[in-house]
């Protein structure tokens, strides 16, 4: 907890989060360094995803909206030819479906149709809340609702590598905020009639911040308060943005 000797900590700490470690993790983390409770983060990655986390600070967690508003990068990779429920490689295998055949154009024409805005529905392993209860939660009993579509748009993207043998695809994609990438995946699988899911997921940037500037977990768990306060983005430098 923060003493009556130390100034309120404010700023905004890039994380490199590791698999397995939540933001959540990340938090609290923050919370016993820093001696602060004023934490909080922008943006959930999911528990296999790895990348870039911003965790606001202070008088920084009043920015926290705004800088969730930013537009995201991903790298990631699909499999083609198998389904599971949370459309990544965390959960349960619900089908599998032949690929013989399978072109790359085929494979580049799928992502094509996803260029530009469209309505996604967000997965029922999200945090999306129904009646004030997270889908994952109703997820994990085996219960499927109704979840409304948003308005999300990819901006750009970039297979880069198309493996047709292995069935696996790499891309990059740069896309508005609320955006599930596991969605992406599980609907191009649909689109070529043979299902897919995620089996990597990486967040490279968020608005003007890029991972290359991010404190990795290791360098998190065992820096010093001083380590980490000189770590930090000043507030000032988040309200000088344009």
């Amino acid at each position: 907890m923060q003493t009556m000797s130390e100034p309120e900590v404010s700023g905004v700490l890039l994380v490199d989060k590791d698999p397995g470690f939540t933001s959540h993790n990340a938090v609290a983390l923050c919370r016993r360094v820093l001696h602060t409770k004023k934490v909080g983060h922008c943006g959930t990655l999911d528990p296999m995803a790895t990348g870039l986390l911003m965790v606001v600070i202070g008088k920084a967690t009043k920015l926290q909206d705004r800088l969730m508003c930013e537009d995201k990068v991903y790298t990631g990779t699909l499999r083609l030819g198998v389904e599971t429920n949370s459309y990544d490689a965390d959960g349960e295998v619900v089908a599998v479906r032949p690929t013989a055949g399978m072109t790359e154009e085929q494979i580049r024409a799928a992502f094509e149709r996803f260029r530009g805005e469209f309505e996604q529905v967000p997965p029922m392993f999200s945090a999306v809340k129904i009646n004030g209860v997270p889908c994952y939660k109703l997820a994990r009993k085996g219960v499927e609702v109704e979840r409304k579509g948003r308005r999300v748009a990819v901006l750009d993207y970039e297979l880069t590598r198309v493996d047709t043998e292995a069935m696996e695809v790499d891309f990059r994609v740069h896309c508005t905020k609320g955006f599930y990438v596991r969605t992406y995946a599980h609907e191009i699988g649909m689109v070529l009639g043979c299902g897919a899911h995620l089996t990597a997921l990486r967040r490279v940037q968020s608005g003007h911040f890029s991972v290359e500037q991010a404190v990795d977990v290791p360098t998190l768990k065992s820096c010093s308060r001083e380590e980490l306060l000189c770590r930090l983005i000043p507030v000032e430098a988040l309200t000088c943005e344009s």
